[in-house]
């Protein structure tokens, strides 16, 4: 894939883009990478880099820093570069251009793409190649965005972090003996090391969040209907995931959002009307919002370097003109969590039962275990789960009218090493499986949209993830809090040593 020199790309731009290439000497290969996707689509549109160029430097990043992260499971290097091509023949030709027109992006592998591998983490999926795109995809591609290739997922989406039995784990770029985080983990960790400029990921019980805050990204999970997707099928999460955003700037995610988001016929689920716009108000501030902190429930662990970057973040929104009250979320966490595991697992005896019981020898440990789990589950169970989720939404809108948007932490500690999730934080005895994680799932099952912001590092030098929080349909306010933050304390700059 490198071997395809400068020279031929450069070759095919026509004197337009060579020109207007030749001033911008200055910008060198590694700033480009780590240049902001708006950024990047301005450049495209005024001829100042070619989407051709810009494929190839970041499939020339893939093939240097994949063999170390394991962050796609397939590149899709020839089609990527025959789709840039087209893009520049189009800027060249002063077509209209879309609003991703030319930028690189990466797809979770759980997504199908039409003519590209799609695996959803399992060997069962291994060799199987979609006919069709799923409607984000088809929206993306219509965007005139560059599918560089399917990132790393754990089996079917089931995991915290990102292990299956295709390959190697995905690695974390802030130090590789850890993990990424899941199930979105190689597209976090690709955007951390440059290796994508955007990402798609989805988020069923954090799985956009998790890696984000281990990654030091942000990563947006929308409201619960926020983004369609087809609603066929037995199972498949229709209770609790949505597609969202993963970037490395909050503008980026609404460019991203604005594209992915919308009503869809195939979709009954689907929030209807058009969504507003969400790059309207990014740089409106947050004087005089009110923010609710929670820093744990119901006594739940938080390792207490990540309780105190969450705390200086929380003053840094105060500096900015906002009211912060501390406060706890009223209901108990086990019974919360035991409400969203039985459904979760019902989803997945329904969608995979079938499948599982002829090809147990195909499946992870963990899924597999899930599996049995939810197999053995009875009716009664799901009913019992089902109100208990009734009253989970309201408790948390009772929490949520309170305030304009909640801050808690994304993660109860920084990522750990890879297979190692710990069993005890801040000294108190955890559930290895959901330990970490006692933030994220929450949002999930009330179904307001949740984000996580880069809001520091650890003592050992990994990042540390803010949780915001806001009211159903109410993205715009998490994207303006979270851009406001952005500006106050900026992270993009930070980059991880492996890049």
């Amino acid at each position: 894939m490198r071997g395809r020199a400068r020279g031929a790309i450069i070759h095919g731009m026509g004197r337009a883009y060579h020109t207007v290439r030749e001033r911008h000497t200055e910008m060198s290969n590694e700033s480009l990478a780590f240049a902001p996707a708006w950024r990047l689509r301005d450049m495209v549109a005024a001829k100042q880099v070619s989407p051709v160029e810009l494929t190839q430097l970041f499939l020339d990043r893939i093939e240097k820093l994949n063999p170390v992260l394991n962050a796609y499971l397939t590149v899709a290097g020839d089609q990527a570069l025959d789709a840039a091509r087209q893009a520049e023949r189009a800027v060249l030709e002063g077509k209209p251009l879309g609003p991703l027109h030319g930028l690189p992006i990466a797809l979770k592998d759980l997504n199908s793409t039409r003519g590209i591998r799609t695996t959803h983490g399992s060997l069962l999926y291994k060799d199987f190649v979609p006919q069709t795109d799923d409607i984000v995809v088809a929206r993306i591609r219509d965007a005139g965005a560059i599918i560089l290739g399917k990132t790393n997922t754990p089996e079917f989406g089931h995991s915290g972090t990102t292990e299956n039995l295709l390959g190697d784990d995905c690695r974390n770029p802030w130090d590789i003996a850890c993990t990424s985080g899941g199930s979105s983990g190689g597209a976090a960790s690709g955007l951390a090391a440059a290796m994508h400029p955007l990402a798609q990921g989805s988020d069923g019980g954090g799985s956009i969040r998790i890696p984000a805050g281990m990654c030091g990204v942000f990563g947006l999970k929308p409201t619960q209907g926020r983004v369609p997707r087809r609603y066929t099928g037995p199972g498949g999460w229709n209770v609790f995931g949505q597609d969202g955003t993963m970037t490395r700037t909050v503008r980026d995610a609404a460019l991203l959002l604005q594209v992915m988001a919308g009503p869809h016929q195939e979709d009954p689920t689907a929030i209807a009307g058009g969504p507003p716009d969400f790059c309207a108000g990014l740089s409106q501030g947050v004087k005089g919002m009110r923010f609710g902190l929670c820093l744990d429930i119901e006594g739940v662990p938080v390792d207490p370097a990540v309780r105190a970057a969450v705390r200086q973040a929380a003053l840094a929104f105060e500096e900015m003109g906002a009211s912060v009250e501390e406060t706890t979320m009223p209901f108990d966490h086990e019974t919360a969590r035991r409400a969203f595991m039985t459904i979760f697992l019902a989803d997945y005896a329904a969608s995979l039962g079938e499948v599982y019981r002829r090809h147990k020898e195909s499946f992870s440990p963990l899924m597999a275990r899930f599996m049995e789990e939810a197999i053995a589950m009875p009716a009664s169970a799901l009913a019992g789960a089902l109100r208990g989720l009734e009253w989970h939404r309201n408790r948390m809108d009772c929490l949520m009218r309170r305030f304009d948007l909640l801050l808690t932490p994304t993660l109860a500690t920084t990522a750990f090493p890879i297979r190692q999730r710990p069993a005890v934080i801040d000294g108190c005895a955890v559930d290895p499986d959901w330990g970490f994680t006692p933030f994220a799932f929450l949002f999930n099952m009330s179904g307001h949209p949740a984000a996580s912001v880069p809001c520091g590092f650890s003592p050992a030098g990994l990042p540390i993830g803010l949780q915001v929080a806001g009211h159903r349909g109410a993205e715009a306010t998490v994207l303006r809090a979270a851009a406001s933050f952005e500006e106050a304390r900026p992270w993009a700059d930070k980059r991880p040593q492996v890049c």
